[in-house]
């Protein structure tokens, strides 16, 4: 009656009024005017800065990615958060591994960037996605043990499309010196032992591949076999006919080989495929993988956040009518594309939504994990809106970009707000 209540309410209401004001209306007011400013602030810039958001190019990539955020992060990370708590809700150790898909939310986004930085690494000795991605390769397609083995001095071998040939023919019952060098010690195959001089046999080809090296000023003989040379073991040997090869070999531990009665007349090359580089991975932080990487590391983070609340949703969903429709003859994919997605659709509609708040926002992933080269290919709007603001010292268009950011999360706030009043009321 004497307006207490309302005195009180307002004087309990008025620390919370405050912090908003001074940290959410104010800046928000500011960011709206100074859109509308020139750069120095001093002059009424019209929609100038709003115009630059749609013909600047970092804008307009950092507008691209972020569609692509707003579409894939989201749908994989509520998918996969789907796909955990269906298929743990039955386990013995579903809880347990819960709380190991839910740990990535405990690690800070900077922690997280740091890590999948590493995680992405060029180097498979650093990083562990090339690590796993060599060694599933080199399985299949082993990788030349000699990448930059090449001839030295007074070598008989010449280059040729990609790899080495003799100058000159052979012939049976000689041996055949193919000296190389290049290939560092500890780079050497790990089976090869001290070269060794091939002995003539007749009616074959016989001679040594092996590294013309020996460390130590004057040691060891130009284009001859030492002991303490090693041969090129496994080193592949073709000879050669009018274009056409007519016998190959591999060299032994030791470099040396044998080749047939039909290598008379020909001559030798060691093809392209001994020297080709080691595999060494996918470019994942390079300009083509770049955005879809750091969506991933993303996803690893916020896929226990989706299983944890579509989780609840599953334990509050009437059993009854699960065994209804097992009863009926429906097998499980049928129960869940037809009873549990049905009447999980509030739950998966309000975490699609949120993920979708939060990935229009993003920042610090996209700011650590890409390296300097490919950072631009990966930009995103809140990116830019630092690089705008405090790089290139242009605020009127990062204040557009900000203002043009809420506006972009408002239709979805209000959308899930409406969604969780409707839930209320039911």
């Amino acid at each position: 009656m004497t307006g207490t209540r309302r005195t009180a309410a307002a004087l309990f209401l008025l620390p919370a009024l405050v912090l908003l004001g001074a940290l959410v209306v104010y800046p928000i007011g500011y960011s709206l005017i100074r859109s509308f400013l020139s750069q120095s602030g001093d002059s009424f810039a019209g929609v100038d800065n709003y115009r630059a958001l749609f013909t600047d190019d970092g804008i307009r990539t950092a507008l691209k990615n972020n569609i692509i955020w707003v579409v894939f992060a989201p749908t994989v990370s509520t998918a996969l958060g789907l796909i955990f708590a269906v298929l743990t809700e039955r386990v013995r150790w579903g809880t347990a591994f819960k709380l190991v898909v839910f740990m990535p939310m405990a690690i800070s986004m900077l922690a997280a960037g740091i890590i999948f930085r590493l995680v992405y690494d060029q180097d498979p000795d650093k990083g562990v996605a090339n690590a796993v991605w060599v060694g599933v390769h080199d399985s299949f397609a082993e990788s030349s043990a000699f990448p930059r083995a090449h001839p030295g001095r007074q070598s008989p071998l010449r280059p040729d499309q990609g790899g080495f040939v003799t100058a000159g023919t052979v012939h049976t019952g000689r041996t055949v010196a193919l000296p190389l060098v290049g290939v560092a010690p500890d780079r050497m195959p790990k089976g090869a032992e001290p070269a060794a001089r091939a002995q003539p046999q007749p009616g074959k080809v016989t001679g040594t591949a092996w590294q013309d090296f020996t460390r130590g000023k004057g040691v060891g003989k130009l284009g001859a076999v030492d002991p303490a040379e090693q041969g090129y073991a496994g080193m592949r040997i073709e000879a050669v006919k009018d274009g056409k090869v007519v016998a190959s070999t591999k060299a032994a531990a030791d470099g040396t080989f044998t080749l047939p009665a039909a290598a008379d007349g020909a001559r030798l090359r060691l093809p392209a495929s001994n020297f080709r580089e080691p595999y060494n991975g996918v470019d994942w932080l390079g300009p083509a993988l770049v955005t879809p990487v750091v969506i991933g590391s993303y996803v690893w983070m916020w896929a226990g956040f989706a299983m944890v609340l579509i989780a609840a949703g599953l334990a509050g969903m009437p059993r009854e009518l699960l065994e209804a429709a097992r009863v009926d003859g429906a097998n499980e994919w049928q129960v869940f594309r037809r009873v549990t997605v049905p009447l999980l659709a509030p739950v998966l509609a309000v975490v699609t939504v949120t993920l979708m708040i939060n990935v229009l926002k993003i920042f610090d992933l996209v700011f650590i994990i890409p390296p300097g080269s490919s950072q631009d290919d990966a930009n995103v709007l809140a990116l830019e809106l630092y690089r705008k603001g405090f790089s290139e010292d242009q605020p009127g268009i990062a204040s557009a970009i900000a203002v043009f950011l809420l506006l972009l999360v408002i239709p979805v706030m209000l959308f899930n707000i409406r969604r969780l009043r409707r839930e209320v009321r039911r």
